[in-house]
């Protein structure tokens, strides 16, 4: 799967690593609920450190489909609270 990471571009990822992402995902929520910004922000490090070390980049001129479109490493919890849906950042 292609996942793009807003304002760094995109790596392909294996499906397997869904479930290890989900985990980050569901405490990425909570913290949310909970408006825990130092939370927040540690766990939004911790799932985008882990999406780019698993994951392979992709050459900066190439644009696929991203699957998964994940936050910036800067972006508050205000405006990351408006890109979710109910099923948060990665589809379970």
């Amino acid at each position: 799967m292609i996942v793009r990471i807003m304002g760094e571009g995109q790596v392909r990822l294996a499906d397997s690593h869904l479930a290890d992402l989900n985990t980050l995902d569901d405490e990425l929520l909570a913290e949310m609920e909970k408006g825990d910004g130092p939370g927040f922000r540690r766990t939004l490090q911790a799932l985008l450190t882990r999406v780019r070390d698993l994951g392979d980049p992709l050459p900066d001129d190439s644009l696929e489909p991203s699957e998964l479109i994940l936050p910036s490493p800067d972006a508050t919890l205000e405006e990351v609270r408006e890109l979710l849906s109910d099923d948060g950042l990665i589809p379970g």
